[in-house]
């Protein structure tokens, strides 16, 4: 038990790039609150968008479909796909090559997203499907 603990309140107001190419507002992260095995943010995939095909190194990620409707391209060469709408959580495996795309040509896609890293963007690494 921690009773000398504190809460910390983020409030992001503006977007970072990251690595997938997609703009994000990191809320809880080791740079933002001090965590030590998580970071959660929501990213945004604009109209007509996608990432850039990555995976995360030695770090899960679980995902809740706030807004829109997002095909994941996944796997080896990117061979595998589904399609997530709001409402909908999704559980990406460590190591797991992957690409989100907004399927709407007129509306951002929302998502909040969680990983057991609290450096959020070190874990990144590009992937090349070919």
């Amino acid at each position: 038990m921690n009773l000398d603990g504190e809460i910390i309140t983020v409030r992001p107001n503006v977007t970072i790039d990251t690595l997938q190419k997609l703009p994000n507002y990191v809320g809880v992260s080791n740079q933002t609150a001090g965590s030590t095995g998580i970071s959660m943010n929501i990213v945004l995939i604009p109209a007509g968008a996608k990432a850039q095909p990555h995976y995360h190194d030695g770090f899960e990620t679980a995902i809740y479909i706030l807004k829109g409707e997002v095909q994941t391209f996944y796997g080896k060469g990117l061979a595998k796909s589904c399609i997530n709408k709001q409402g909908d959580f999704l559980f990406i495996p460590a190591g797991v090559p992957h690409q989100p795309v907004n399927l709407s040509s007129d509306t951002e896609a929302i998502a909040l997203v969680a990983r057991n890293d609290a450096n959020e963007q070190e874990s990144v690494r590009p992937y090349d499907p070919a």
